[in-house]
């Protein structure tokens, strides 16, 4: 009975040798949720209302100034793309800049993506609102006072933002194209349901 019981083992043995091999050849792949957001890309607003009578929407220009905008615009449509969990990328989409951070906390649109000055670790909030920090030198985003440019006292302005969702712009309709004319009521066929005849019955050629 031991020895069956031995060549059993014997002949399993070599099956359970490759099983485990191909385990530890294949790793099951990590499924946290949180890296589910890599290389997600959202197109958003950022809007603020932190200060009494401040409401504006984050707005970086052709000529690399970020100011807050009071209503929206196409510089203020944004990219927000995710680099790893919880660190994003902000490019305008009409400017095609990037949202970047100096080292006193200033704001400006670069052309070229920075990983040190233009990366923001997202926080969000229970109210809905996030705030942005710099991943490499933990300021936060303080969005400048109205109308005023980034370089103007940088850490007195807004700095919790509510993300809303860019709107799919309508297509406009073709050109060229006539209007189509009312149903005339008065006719035996008001929807043009029947098409007209390609010639004369017979019955009626002379």
């Amino acid at each position: 009975m031991g020895w069956d019981k031995a060549r059993f083992l014997g002949l399993w043995f070599p099956v359970l040798a490759v099983l485990l091999g191909a385990c530890q050849a294949h790793p099951i792949a990590d499924s946290s949720p949180l890296l589910q957001f890599g290389g997600q890309v959202r197109q958003q607003y950022l809007y603020t209302d932190d200060v009494q009578d401040t409401e504006a929407h984050l707005e970086i220009r052709a000529d690399g100034t970020v100011v807050g905008a009071a209503h929206r615009s196409p510089e203020s449509l944004l990219e927000l793309k995710a680099l790893k969990p919880g660190v994003i990328q902000v490019m305008g989409v009409k400017t095609s800049r990037f949202l970047c951070q100096g080292p006193d906390g200033t704001l400006y649109g670069s052309l070229q993506f920075d990983p040190e000055a233009c990366s923001f670790r997202e926080l969000l909030l229970k109210d809905g609102y996030n705030i942005y920090q710099s991943e490499a030198r933990g300021l936060p985003l303080h969005l400048p006072a109205h109308n005023s440019p980034s370089w103007h006292r940088p850490h007195q302005g807004p700095s919790r933002f509510l993300p809303l969702p860019g709107l799919t712009p309508v297509p406009p309709e073709p050109a060229g194209l006539p209007a189509p004319e009312p149903p005339d009521v008065d006719s035996s066929d008001p929807l043009n349901m029947v098409w007209p005849s390609q010639g004369q019955s017979p019955s009626y050629t002379s």
